[in-house]
């Protein structure tokens, strides 16, 4: 063990060539040993940045030798000789999409400190800096000659992936979250210890975008506000709206992106039913204004340049009866997700039927699921959501017991972890004596994260003063629940056992 290290990282220059050189020497001694000083000369003069040293006080340990290429033509069949072009010079695309590995090394008698995996991260951060797609590479084999006798290429390797056989350089890559995508033949003809094979391995991304206008590129960064609603008897219509019209100027004067509201946040319009003490025509009363909210809603989304989710207000279709949040786009556009589990009072005091369509919607600031209040608790609709790739699950709800509040809490709360995603919940407070078994409501809005070390040790983002009326914002990072997904503590979504079960929508799911 080495007592004095003194480890940096940075980029090769020209004047490093002697060290290079017996670098490569020492390490590639089987297959022909360094390039030539034009080669890395031109790699550095087209390259510069690809071209990094792990440095032990002023003697090069380490060398990763990278150029860029195209993505489509390398992550297909091809050898190392396909990257060079006359007098040993690489071929760097620098319009390529894709960077890829061509040297990687550490000197022998600094083997076992890991080192390997600095330059690997190194090349990773590379990658997310210049926004490319992936990192490709060509791996030797070099163990293969032992075991050529007893099983093919193929074999070996997925003996190695097993870690039934170890190698040197497809373990530690292996390790380092690359994929292996196919073998090569012919790839290195002269490396007689692999036999002329190797391995393509790539490293995804996460965080590629493909080249956008900026005006119409993904945002990864947005602000959600919610309305903790107080309900109160009110006189008219428009008496609710100019209330909705304040708070939605207020959440967009912080530049939200989106702006949620409770479960019937508009309820208490049931207190001017003519007939308040029959349940059914009051809620059928209320279904008579929905139309007028919602153009109202998406008139506020447009002008105030907001996204809205209207909570939840009934929608009369026929004889029939649902509860149904809008989603008022600030494009102008609207979408609708009815609730699809009914409580046993919307059932029996109400006669409110269940949805049966349950989509993720697209939106400028994320992909979005809505759940009506009772919906969260049935974990199969939010697992179906998180399986189209839903960034946040907005949750209007309405309880009025504590115990029934912390029902759609905790459910809540596990939804967010298990399916990796932002979960938003929203709901309502104060009282309704006018309207009958609507007298109080018990609400604490709050914003839920996945549980893991790029968020709040609670897994609660922000959350209000329970039953009192105020607004409620929180930034969230779109960029981070890639990551967790891909690289977290645990994975859930990518550890999913398809091999022993699935949920799927009954073929109901639209196009």
């Amino acid at each position: 063990m080495r007592d004095d290290l003194h480890l940096k990282i940075r980029h090769l220059t020209p004047e490093d060539y002697p060290q290079v050189q017996q670098l490569m020497d020492r390490v590639y001694h089987d297959i022909g040993g360094a390039w030539p000083k034009h080669t890395i000369d031109k790699l550095i003069k087209d390259f510069a940045e690809g071209q990094i040293c792990l440095i032990d006080h002023d003697d090069i340990i380490g060398l990763a030798l990278t150029v860029q290429v195209n993505y489509d033509r390398f992550s297909n069949p091809h050898t190392y000789d396909d990257l060079i072009g006359k007098r040993e010079t690489i071929l760097h695309d620098k319009t390529g999409d894709a960077l890829y590995g061509l040297d990687l090394m550490i000197h022998p008698d600094y083997r076992g400190y890991r080192l390997g995996r600095r330059l690997y991260d190194a090349r990773k951060d590379l990658s997310r800096q210049l926004n490319l797609r992936a990192i490709l590479a060509g791996g030797r084999i070099p163990n293969y000659q032992q075991h050529s006798n007893e099983m093919s290429a193929a074999e070996y390797l997925e003996a190695v992936k097993c870690r039934e056989i170890y190698d040197p350089i497809l373990s530690f890559q292996l390790s380092n979250d690359f994929q292996l995508k196919r073998l090569l033949k012919k790839y290195l003809p002269e490396d007689e210890s692999s036999q002329g094979y190797a391995t393509l391995l790539e490293w995804n991304n996460i965080f590629y975008e493909p080249v956008h206008d900026a005006l119409h590129s993904r945002k990864s960064q947005i602000r959600i506000g919610a309305v903790q609603w107080q309900m109160r008897e009110v006189s008219s219509v428009e008496q609710v709206l100019q209330q909705v019209e304040y708070f939605v100027d207020a959440l967009a004067d912080y530049q939200s992106d989106f702006a949620l509201f409770p479960e019937f946040f508009n309820a208490a319009l049931m207190g001017l039913c003519p007939d308040k003490s029959n349940q059914t025509a009051a809620i059928r009363f209320l279904a008579g204004f929905t139309e007028q909210f919602k153009a109202a809603m998406s008139d506020m989304a447009v002008s105030y340049n907001i996204n809205i989710i209207t909570g939840s207000m009934p929608v009369q279709e026929g004889d029939t009866l649902y509860n149904v949040s809008f989603l008022c786009r600030r494009d102008g556009t609207i979408d609708c997700q009815s609730k699809i589990h009914i409580t046993p009072h919307e059932r029996r005091d109400w006669v409110i039927e269940g949805g049966n369509k349950l989509q993720v919607f697209e939106t400028d600031a994320g992909r979005v699921g809505i759940l009506i209040c009772y919906d969260v608790e049935f974990p199969e609709l939010s697992r179906l959501l998180a399986q189209q790739d839903m960034d946040v699950l907005f949750v209007p709800f309405w309880t009025d017991t504590k115990n029934g509040f912390l029902r759609v809490k905790h459910c809540a709360m596990a939804r967010a972890i298990e399916n990796e995603c932002y979960v938003v919940i929203c709901g309502s407070c104060g009282n309704l004596p006018q309207v009958d078994n609507l007298d109080v409501q018990y609400a604490q809005s709050a914003v839920f994260s996945p549980s893991d070390f790029a968020f709040p040790h609670d897994a609660v983002m922000t959350e209000t003063t329970p039953n009192t009326e105020m607004m409620m914002f929180s930034d969230l990072d779109l960029d981070r629940l890639k990551q967790i997904r891909n690289e977290g503590s645990v994975t859930n979504l990518k550890d999913r056992r398809h091999d022993l079960y699935q949920v799927n929508w009954l073929n109901l799911l639209p196009d």
